[in-house]
């Protein structure tokens, strides 16, 4: 059964989603309970406190789909270096044939 957050954000198939709100959850806890203990201050604790989510989750959020996007880029270039290789495994084509065939002629 899905998770949505705020109606619209579904937790579970979002990729980055749930990390970011379980780690924006965990911010907005130090930075609301770090500067309630720092000032006593009980509204201005509960701004920092959603301030700190907002921020934490946002910054995951980033880190999380860039290292995704990182991944994917070699996922995909490792696939196409195995399709090539299949591809021109023992033909004239196949770079590590002629790299053989050349330190042959050079001996």
């Amino acid at each position: 059964q899905s998770f949505k957050l705020m109606g619209f954000l579904d937790v579970q198939s979002v990729p980055c989603a749930r990390e970011s709100v379980l780690y924006g959850s965990v911010g907005s806890l130090v930075a609301g309970l770090g500067y309630f203990l720092a000032t006593s201050r009980v509204r201005r604790s509960c701004d920092v406190a959603v301030g700190g989510f907002i921020c934490t989750m946002l910054g995951y959020w980033f880190y999380c789909r860039y290292n995704l996007a990182q991944q994917r880029i070699r996922q995909r270039m490792l696939k196409e270096a195995v399709r090539n290789k299949i591809l021109y495994e023992g033909s004239h084509l196949d770079p590590a044939r002629k790299q053989s065939d050349n330190e042959r002629s050079d001996s």
